[in-house]
């Protein structure tokens, strides 16, 4: 089995809704369900100009190699009802993969650990919750202090659980 640590959100829609939709079929399709960070309420990255973001961190134990977990996550994404028309856009769900284990992978179409998520709170914050003591595997520091170097100043309030 192989650990995978993950990032859902969403700003359209029920998004406490839609996020538990996101567990379920992870857990149904994707792997076991480990660690789960409460809900945080995030300000949008990139494009502003769209609602706050719901965001959860998970650890999952899966069975999927990288490339098959990609394919299934993205495939709970458009069974949920995500269209992909604008980067940084609006959107009812969104699944990243973060880490992979401690694996280092450079893909056209994956890139773990996720390339931007040591500059983002949305990212590192529920991760913290859940995994403080996790090292990233190319900067080779904690979550925890990612967290305490990030120079990201966009809110991240913590708002409830599922």
């Amino acid at each position: 089995m192989n650990t995978a640590i993950l990032l859902i959100g969403g700003n359209l829609g029920n998004r406490p809704l839609l996020l538990q939709q996101a567990v379920q079929l992870i857990e149904q399709q994707a792997g076991k369900v480990v660690k789960l960070s409460g809900l945080y309420e995030t300000a949008p990255w990139g494009n502003v100009q769209q609602p706050d973001y719901l965001n959860q961190a998970l650890q999952i134990s899966t069975p999927l190699a990288p490339l098959p977990l990609l394919h299934t996550l993205l495939n709970i994404e458009r069974e949920i009802g995500r269209i992909r028309q604008q980067k940084w856009g609006a959107r009812v769900i969104d699944i990243d993969i973060i880490f992979y284990n401690d694996d280092v992978i450079s893909l056209p179409e994956l890139k773990i650990p996720h390339p931007r998520m040591q500059n983002r709170q949305f990212v590192l914050v529920p991760l913290n919750e859940i995994l403080p003591d996790w090292v990233h595997p190319v900067f080779q520091q904690t979550v925890h202090a990612l967290l305490a170097a990030c120079d990201d100043e966009l809110p991240v309030k913590r708002v409830g659980s599922l």
